[in-house]
């Protein structure tokens, strides 16, 4: 199935970097890059351990009505650098059409350099299923019950 998301590139963005793309054929999730503003293009942005920060993509985007779009850490990064979403999956719903950022942080020990055009995420665009919300005054008998963390066991 293919479904076209709407991207409008904000005013300060640099039109040379690339839209989100698949690196594969066969990837789930669309590679989105870094868009630092004018000033941080040539330094780029460090992001200390332990740090946090919103890295800018220069885009906005109109996703169709009954989707999401869920912002996804890059596995290399994670590994490599420690760097991750503190929020992930991150979620854009259909109606927001605000600047895309992505909140990366830095769980490595050593400081990390976002590069300008640098791929920093990845996007994936999933069905979304609203519920209905009831009140009831049973529910129904499961075998496990009111059984919380750990009650399944460990093997």
């Amino acid at each position: 199935m293919s479904v076209t998301v709407n991207f409008l590139r904000l005013p300060e963005s640099d039109p040379a970097v690339p839209l989100p793309s698949y690196a594969t054929p066969g990837a789930a999730g669309a590679d989105i890059r870094a868009n630092l503003p004018p000033e941080l293009r040539a330094s780029g942005m460090v992001l200390a351990p332990m740090a946090r920060a919103i890295v800018p993509t220069g885009l906005a985007c109109e996703i169709p009505t009954g989707f999401e779009m869920q912002i996804r850490a890059r596995s290399g990064l994670a590994l490599r650098h420690g760097i991750t979403l503190p929020n992930a999956p991150a979620t854009i719903d259909s109606d927001y059409r605000g600047p895309i950022g992505v909140i990366l942080a830095n769980l490595g020990a050593d400081p990390f350099l976002v590069e300008h055009g640098a791929r920093i995420a990845q996007i994936i665009l999933a069905p979304v299923v609203q519920a209905g919300f009831q009140e009831v005054t049973t529910l129904d008998e499961t075998t496990r019950g009111a059984g919380g963390y750990g009650s399944t066991g460990v093997k």
